[in-house]
């Protein structure tokens, strides 16, 4: 496996910018997750280091090699799509071995047969080698897929949304066996998604792109808890987190003058007052489990929504114009259109600029 380099990098397409001066380091064995939007330039980056696109600025190392001048084929890295590109007249076992019959690897009968073995065994799919692919479920297409990968003994694994033509439990299943997977052969991949739960529950780290730009790199605990903007904060996080513009006034936070506002704790007080300066105006983030249902004080609001989940109740609290959600436990019985009162865990709220978007806690920092 190998350690991955991007410096730099930028691509367009005529004249709309795809990715745009993105730099980035992936360590050798590391579950690294790209995430964005559609259009975001995730895809495109991928074919960039895969050597299927060629940008027009930056580098591109693999290991101690720069590899822009390399073909595809030289760059010894695997490809995952999300569609399975399987032959579908060929069985398991042909498909399996197809990348391994290059001239360019001049792999032997042996070795190719030991390959596929360990592969098929690696991914529980030994019992359908001599099957034909066009006969296999969803699920059992996509572990053939990524044996496809595994037998060339890549540096890198690229992986461009495999888990998204899936249905829900299956998509989960093969989250936890594709990590459980990766720690096992010690792989480094770089797996692309717009699913943020994919996202949290599989990468060592995350980098939000969006619009071509890489706005935060970090471990899911820290893009979750210490987002760099309101972009990566709404981006990351089921259900998306409150976010409302309100004044700073004497020790007071007023969205709605006599209707939203709520007084500052003490260490809040000072901590947002020593945050935004000579703000006046700012963006306050709160996610729905920082958000409490109080007997007494707090926000006066009309409960507008309830979604069950099983596990915990989602809230919509209407507050004159604002929408505020809040996640509650699951044996929470409140109808539709009574009134309650909402409190935040002050200590859990951000504090974004109005015109830049920017987490004024990091810029403080």
């Amino acid at each position: 496996m190998a350690r991955l380099i991007l410096k730099n990098l930028s691509k367009t397409y005529g004249e709309v910018p795809a990715v745009r001066d993105v730099s980035l380091e992936i360590d050798d064995k590391e579950f690294f997750v790209l995430l964005g939007p559609t259009g975001a330039g995730k895809t495109t980056t991928l074919r960039c280091i895969a050597g299927l696109e060629k940008p027009e600025r930056g580098e591109i190392w693999i290991g101690e090699d720069l590899v822009n001048e390399w073909s595809a084929a030289n760059r010894d890295v695997a490809l995952v799509f999300q569609q399975y590109s399987l032959y579908p007249n060929y069985t398991v076992r042909e498909n399996l071995a197809f990348p391994l019959k290059s001239k360019l690897r001049r792999t032997s009968a042996e070795d190719i047969g030991r390959r596929v073995q360990k592969a098929a065994e690696t991914l529980r799919i030994t019992h359908l080698l001599d099957r034909r692919t066009d006969r296999l479920s969803g699920g059992e297409m996509q572990r053939v897929a990524i044996g496809r990968a595994i037998v060339r003994e890549p540096r890198l694994f690229l992986m461009d949304e495999p888990l998204s033509n899936l249905d829900a439990k299956l998509r989960e299943l093969l989250r936890s066996e594709l990590r459980e997977l990766q720690l096992r052969l010690g792989a480094t991949i770089i797996f692309v998604t717009h699913d943020q739960v994919e996202a949290m529950t599989m990468g060592d780290r995350i980098g939000v792109l969006r619009e071509g730009q890489l706005v935060q790199v970090g471990t899911p605990h820290e893009v979750y808890n210490f987002p760099h903007n309101t972009f990566v904060a709404s981006f990351v996080g089921t259900p998306p987190i409150n976010l409302f513009v309100a004044e700073i006034n004497a020790g007071k936070i007023v969205a709605v003058p006599g209707g939203f506002e709520f007084s500052l704790q003490p260490t809040a007080d000072s901590r947002c007052h020593a945050l935004t300066h000579s703000r006046s105006r700012v963006r306050i983030g709160v996610r729905p489990e920082h958000v409490k249902l109080v007997d007494t004080g707090g926000i006066a609001g009309t409960v507008y929504g309830a979604e069950d989940h099983g596990v915990e109740m989602i809230l919509t609290i209407s507050i004159g114009d604002d929408f505020i959600r809040a996640t509650v436990p699951p044996n929470t019985r409140i109808p539709l259109n009574a009134s309650v009162r909402i409190g935040f865990v002050q200590d859990k709220m951000h504090f974004f600029d109005v015109q830049t978007a920017e987490n004024l806690s990091l810029v403080s920092s």
